[in-house]
């Protein structure tokens, strides 16, 4: 039996994904989640084989608990969940330690071949990212100037470029308003800028923004 665990902060959308693999005869869901803290609570105290882990959480993002999660269980196939296209996180993800990226728009016709396709160790890697890959290859230096940043800097550049102020990120990524000061001029040094308008150009020019 394959023991699937969910990680997503939309209740619906867990519920769907419940409904889909339940209906299958060698695998169930075992748990889930809200946000990554109560997850990895949670995966300590149950026997999963799957994560299906959603990229865009409150506090830390997908990316960071995936490599708790990771760290924690390594033989665990991580699976991420997103409502963005490959090309924004997809390189990333798999950089960073994943088993394969579903789009939430494809989930529903891929998520149960896909997780099969981990277990037996195998990628699963859509056409579309395979394609991004082999684009990224191609290049000299093979990163868009924000996989520079670390997973909490990007996660702060994403909320800059929607729009955040510095006492909104701070609440929701739960900071203190220096620390995401500090973030900031990291961010601004590592991407060679100089002001948060050029942060938000960017993020929307690259189609960041949430």
């Amino acid at each position: 039996m394959i023991n699937v665990f969910l990680i997503d902060d939309h209740k619906m959308f867990r519920q769907g994904l419940k409904r889909l693999i339940d209906y299958e005869s060698d695998m169930k869901v075992v748990g889930e989640a809200s946000n990554g803290v109560e997850g990895m609570d949670r995966l300590h105290k149950l026997d999963a084989n799957v994560v299906l882990l959603d990229i865009t959480l409150p506090g830390k993002n997908g990316l960071e608990i995936l490599k708790e999660v990771k760290g924690a269980f390594p033989k665990a196939k991580v699976l991420i969940l997103s409502m963005h296209p490959e090309e924004r996180f997809g390189v990333r993800a798999l950089k960073s330690g994943a088993d394969g990226y579903l789009t939430k728009e494809s989930a529903a016709d891929e998520l149960v071949e896909a997780i099969r396709k981990v277990v037996r160790g195998r990628k699963h890697i859509p056409q579309r990212l395979a394609e991004v890959l082999a684009e990224v290859t191609k290049r000299e230096d093979g990163l868009a100037p924000h996989e520079a940043l670390s997973e909490r800097e990007l996660s702060v550049m994403l909320l800059i470029g929607s729009g955040k102020t510095p006492t909104e990120i701070a609440r929701q990524l739960n900071l203190s308003p220096p620390t995401v000061s500090t973030y900031r001029k990291r961010i601004l040094t590592k991407m060679n800028m100089t002001t948060t308008v050029e942060i938000i150009r960017y993020v929307m020019e690259n189609h960041l923004a949430e």
